[in-house]
């Protein structure tokens, strides 16, 4: 039995690892750059026409999108590098100079033909060639194989199934969110007992490095958000980059928040020091609201990172009585306050802003204010979709309309009550 269940295990690790974005784009390149070399050895007249598959690897995105958006361009600048590097072998060679002056006309080149990011590509592409041509008419055959690779790249992020990464942003999202999460408790643990500065400060400093924390979520959502966008694997592809932006949003404010409650309880620290924050009985509810939110946050991520209705409605459930149990804790805790400010009044401008802090945090994961930015979001991007593509919109909402497309329930359920509240 346990080499059954070993063997399980590893035929489970084997599927999941070959449905990883990272291996399907490694083995589209491969396919993209083997089948370019393929078709170069039938249409070329070099032995080895290398420049095939060189261009294939170049033109092969990660994204469908970004093979669209950015594929003209990246190909216009491996054009224009082997244009360049052929015009240099027919005139001079390769030698230190002529590649000085291969340098600075490629660079000027990729100016002029505007490929925007990609000028320095026009220049490698140009080195690269000119280290493997020769004059004549084999340096001719260097066009016909950087063609050959396009179109092969191009095609082979059309025809392969494009990787979708919103699963890589999803874990990125809720990373962040568990992070938030024992930050707070930590900072509840100690608002409970006796807060030295030092512990104080470190909090702060560990609030602080979560900027670079969304930094890195911020780029894995770019990224999905871009594996999203003309994927025929996905339906409802602004949906989900709405539903995913504003999530990461959300925790993006609670962090700042955080950072910014962090820095009252380092200013009450050293203002009450050698005396502990609050008193016995208001710590213990600073540290079960704290524990409360924590749990809430981590619990948002999870709702925006949940692709399927049911699902996503539990989630929604879970989130909603988390906060009202939070609000309950809040209102205690805002009770207990004014009975301390009332007995010393020395800290009642650091205390009033913890509570101002935890309000605002819980009013951002509330979810009638995740439905009202989640509707304006969704209707944003709509109206900016339809200007730049209006015969795209209207094929879209022809396919919504016969039932091809359909909104899911729990969002479709937000609006109606988003509305009904409204009105």
């Amino acid at each position: 039995m346990p080499d059954v269940r070993e063997w399980r295990a590893s035929l489970v690790r084997y599927v999941k690892r070959r449905r990883d974005p990272v291996v399907v784009q490694t083995l589209r390149s491969a396919v993209a750059a083997t089948v370019a070399y393929v078709v170069a050895l039938r249409l070329s007249p070099e032995a080895a026409p290398l420049t095939a598959p060189l261009t294939a690897l170049l033109v092969v995105q990660v994204t469908l999108y970004a093979t669209l958006t950015n594929g003209i361009r990246r190909v216009n600048s491996v054009v224009a590098g082997v244009l360049v590097a052929i015009a240099f072998s027919q005139l001079v060679g390769l030698t230190w100079w002529s590649l000085a002056l291969l340098i600075v006309a490629a660079l000027a080149v990729g100016r002029l033909v505007r490929v925007e990011e990609y000028v320095p590509e026009v220049a490698i592409s140009a080195m690269l060639v000119l280290g493997v041509t020769t004059v004549g008419d084999t340096a001719w055959a260097r066009i016909v194989e950087t063609l050959i690779g396009a179109v092969v790249g191009m095609a082979c992020n059309l025809l392969l199934a494009p990787p979708v990464w919103v699963d890589e942003a999803g874990e990125s999202i809720e990373g962040l969110a568990r992070r938030v999460r024992q930050l707070m408790l930590r900072m509840g643990e100690e608002a409970a007992g006796r807060t030295l500065v030092e512990h104080a400060t470190e909090r702060l400093h560990e609030a602080r490095r979560l900027d670079h924390d969304i930094v890195e979520v911020d780029a894995a959502l770019r990224q999905a958000e871009d594996s999203l966008r003309l994927n025929p694997r996905v339906r409802e592809g602004l949906l989900h980059r709405v539903v995913l932006r504003t999530g990461l949003d959300t925790l993006e404010i609670c962090t700042v928040v955080l950072r910014v409650l962090a820095r009252t309880f380092t200013d009450l620290a050293k203002e009450r020091d050698p005396e502990p924050l609050f008193a016995r009985e208001t710590g213990a509810a600073v540290e079960r609201l704290l524990s409360e939110i924590a749990d809430a946050v981590v619990s948002f991520a999870v709702l925006v990172t949940t692709s399927v209705s049911v699902s996503a409605e539990s989630a929604e459930e879970r989130l909603a009585a988390e906060l009202r149990q939070a609000g309950t804790t809040r209102d205690k805790l805002a009770q207990l306050l004014l009975e301390e400010v009332q007995r010393d009044a020395r800290s009642w401008q650091l205390h009033g802003a913890v509570l101002t802090e935890v309000n605002r945090i819980l009013d951002e994961m509330d979810t009638e204010h995740r439905s009202r930015r989640l509707l304006e979001e969704l209707d944003r991007a709509s109206a900016e979709q339809r200007e730049r593509m209006p015969r795209l919109t209207r094929l879209r909402e022809s396919l919504r309309d016969s039932g091809r497309l359909r909104v899911p329930e729990v969002l479709r359920r937000n609006r109606t009550g988003a509305r009904s509240r409204s009105s």
